[in-house]
């Protein structure tokens, strides 16, 4: 459960400097194609960086309230790995959307799927621990008792 969460921590440490450098690229190409704020529209080139952080900040509340819930109640270092991971689709998305619309599709559908994953953990996680708590009916154990 809940515990020493030293390695949920890091990893949203890190998930929120990726965010602070998508941030930065949007400066970068408001600068580079001279589109002032609070102005969103621009060059084709401008609007893809816009978008592709946009979408990762829409996205990022989701992230890391799976995270937290799948690494507190289900699994820690799993949760963490798949947190890795999902940072690397992020930074797949982002890149490649930046490049040409259609390069962003391996990275969302990899981003996404982690984000599948990390809610059916958190969530088998949270009633495994609701069933052990009110119940006294602890899944997690009685499936290791029978394998």
């Amino acid at each position: 459960m809940a515990g020493n969460s030293v390695l949920l921590a890091a990893v949203s440490v890190l998930s929120a400097c990726q965010q602070s450098y998508f941030a930065f690229q949007v400066g970068r190409a408001r600068f580079k194609y001279k589109v002032t704020p609070p102005a969103v529209t621009g060059s084709a080139d401008f609007e893809r960086v816009f978008r592709a952080q946009q979408n990762c900040v829409e996205f990022y509340p989701v992230f890391l309230v799976a995270f937290w819930m799948a690494g507190w109640y289900f699994n820690e270092v799993f949760a963490t790995f798949l947190g890795l991971v999902y940072i690397y689709g992020r930074h797949q998305y982002f890149h490649g959307y930046s490049e040409a619309a259609k390069n962003r599709i391996s990275g969302f559908r990899l981003s996404l799927g982690i984000l599948a994953a990390l809610t059916v953990l958190g969530s088998l996680g949270i009633a495994n621990s609701f069933l052990d708590e009110y119940l006294d009916l602890n899944i997690a154990k009685k499936l290791r008792w029978h394998l």
